[in-house]
């Protein structure tokens, strides 16, 4: 009778190679860190540039513990901590992202479905979506003034462009024979929007809501230049005053490493929703 308990299951050696290159993925993500903050140390320790220029990592580092904790009777940087100012400028972000969503998908779909509307409304997307933030910012403070809604509806406008066309790009890219076979099936317009048109259009939503989100990270401090403390984007702006470089070293690196983490978060929840992507 042969032992069968040392035997190795079968699939086994498959299953543990996407551990495997996962491993070697963050190995090599660790390494190019490593080797991006050693060469800023060295930069630094030969004093290539002068502090106020490229500040060194540590100074950057007692910055965050500064942003964090209390110093001489003042809390964090600016009166607030580092994550009250991330949370101020998430709040804004949040808003106007999800207007964007609200009012761009439906858009959207008008654009894709509805000839007249996409002839009319078509250009003015485009127009908007050509526009630097900074040449309208301006305007939006007149309108609505120093407080939130200015910000909000800028980084909306920044927005709203890329989902309103992600999903007019998905619509364009449907296989005829979806919606006639759906048709033929009995569906009424409408199903056939509900339960074909949409599922088939998630893959260039999200891909169009990684791109505004994106945009709005840009935005944040334009949009945060005036009244925006506390915000992150408001923070980095207030170092000009006073050449604190370490601090809009450490803001950019917040910024980024919040990006790159709802980004990653966005691509999970897509994998989860849209499971079919790239095998259609």
């Amino acid at each position: 009778m042969s032992d069968t308990s040392t035997r190795p299951r079968p699939g086994s050696g498959r299953s543990t190679r996407p551990n495997r290159r996962r491993a070697r993925a963050w190995a090599l993500r660790v390494t190019a860190l490593a080797l991006v903050l050693g060469m800023w140390q060295f930069v630094t320790v030969l004093e290539v540039w002068p502090p106020v220029i490229v500040p060194p990592p540590s100074s950057v580092w007692d910055r965050f513990v500064q942003s964090v904790t209390v110093h001489d009777g003042v809390k964090g940087l600016s009166n607030a901590y580092l994550w009250e100012h991330l949370w101020a400028s998430g709040w804004r972000l949040i808003q106007g992202i999800t207007w964007a969503v609200v009012i761009g998908v439906p858009l959207g779909l008008a654009l894709a479905l509805i000839r007249p509307v996409r002839t009319v409304l078509r250009p003015y997307v485009d127009f908007i979506r050509s526009l630097p933030p900074l040449a309208y910012f301006s305007i939006l403070i007149i309108w609505f003034g120093i407080e939130d809604a200015s910000k909000v509806w800028l980084l909306f406008l920044a927005a709203i462009a890329p989902i309103a066309l992600s999903v007019v790009a998905g619509v364009d890219s449907i296989r005829p024979a979806w919606t006639e076979s759906a048709r033929a099936l009995g569906a009424s317009r409408t199903q056939t929007v509900i339960r074909t048109v949409i599922p088939a259009v998630l893959p260039d939503f999200f891909t169009g809501l990684r791109l505004a989100i994106g945009f709005a990270f840009t935005t944040i401090v334009a949009a945060e230049t005036v009244n925006g403390l506390p915000g992150i984007g408001g923070l980095a702006w207030e170092t000009k005053k006073f050449q604190q470089t370490d601090i809009a070293v450490l803001c950019v690196i917040v910024i980024g490493l919040t990006a790159v983490l709802i980004d990653q978060l966005i691509r999970a929840v897509e994998h989860q929703l849209v499971p079919w992507k790239g095998r259609v």
